[in-house]
């Protein structure tokens, strides 16, 4: 079975791999104060024009994501996030574990906009009984999207805004950030992102590495004691050097670039046979995971061979699938997904 369901089935790079065995017996000390993590964070800082940030490194993105709302959130706040965003739809109301509502927004492609954030802001301070509301205080987003599409920098820069003129802090889920900057849509670096929001995350679980999410901190605001809330929530791993190490190993070459890039290549492969035999899509995705429209015989053909994920039920004969390509994706497995799209039209 060749799996494109998808982009954390494999284990991490080789590079990572043999990093982390080389180091295996090095003494360092604990929970992310060791050389590896430092160089890290400076390798991260620099590539981010971020030379006052404050990095961490944590294991996963459900934890990064809530301890990150949970730092910045008093317990009558709430988050405001696209009704797909990845906090309301698949983590299992973590952040309502947290004692924090969310507080969803209509998205037809997985982004919101600065007009909506404003609004929800002027319908909870207009309402004369606010206080018997859970207020809004942060805005989440994922760069990409659950849906695989991406903010340009001007609709970042209108959220940015909006955010500083209803106080509310601006955070970005960067869980697949590197298929975001390789993609050829793009038009926001990494230093723009750093410079745009308050907390991100840069992903490092779905592009090339064990496992590991790096925070990123601008907002000087947010910076104090971070890590008694990390250390709280089961977040400040004691061989922290493990983060560290793949971090660095990840930045010091241009490695997370290329991975990211790597991704990207092999998912326009895909996009364009779909393009070319007539297939329609659900999203405009430039980025790794492309939504395609298929006849369900269609669907379950490619299932003998491909491992995908149905997304949704369009009508009673299509549905919307996914196919995502990862920083390890095999040259040879797109091919041979290729060639059988092409053959389910020759068939017609």
């Amino acid at each position: 079975m060749i799996r494109f369901d998808n982009d954390y089935a494999e284990g991490a790079h080789p590079q990572i791999l043999k990093r982390l065995f080389e180091t295996n017996e090095e003494q360092s000390p604990g929970y992310g104060m060791d050389r590896f993590c430092e160089s890290a964070r400076n390798l991260i800082r620099k590539a981010c024009n971020a030379p006052e940030a404050d990095i961490h490194f944590l294991v996963g993105g459900t934890q990064t994501n809530t301890t990150i709302i949970a730092s910045v959130l008093r317990p009558h706040q709430g988050v405001v996030s696209a009704h797909s965003g990845h906090i309301a739809v698949h983590e299992t109301g973590a952040i309502e574990a947290t004692g924090h509502k969310i507080l969803p927004l209509p998205s037809e492609d997985g982004k919101i906009q600065a007009d909506q954030v404003r609004r929800v802001y002027e319908e909870h301070w207009n309402d004369a009984t606010h206080e018997h509301i859970v207020q809004p205080a942060l805005v989440y987003i994922s760069n990409p999207t659950e849906f695989g599409t991406t903010y340009s920098k001007s609709e970042l820069e209108e959220l940015r805004t909006t955010c500083l003129e209803c106080n509310l802090t601006l955070m970005i889920d960067g869980a697949r950030l590197g298929y975001g900057l390789a993609s050829e849509d793009n038009d926001l670096p990494l230093a723009d992102i750093a410079k745009l929001c308050d907390v991100f995350y840069i992903g490092g679980t779905k592009i090339g590495a064990l496992f590991g999410e790096a925070v990123v901190i601008t907002n000087p605001a947010l910076k104090k004691d971070f890590r008694y809330l990390i250390k709280q929530r089961g977040g400040l791993l004691a061989k922290g050097r493990l983060l560290g190490i793949q971090f660095e190993t990840l930045f010091e070459d241009g490695l997370y670039q290329e991975l990211s890039k790597h991704a990207i290549d092999a998912a326009m492969t895909i996009r364009k046979a779909f393009e070319h035999n007539a297939f329609k899509f659900k999203y405009n995705s430039k980025t790794n995971q492309q939504f395609p429209i298929m006849r369900n015989d269609y669907i379950e053909e490619l299932s003998k061979k491909y491992s995908f994920h149905t997304w949704e039920k369009v009508n009673e004969s299509e549905s919307v699938v996914r196919f995502c390509t990862s920083w390890s994706t095999k040259a040879e497995h797109v091919d041979s997904l290729v060639n059988d799209i092409n053959s389910l039209k020759r068939r017609e």
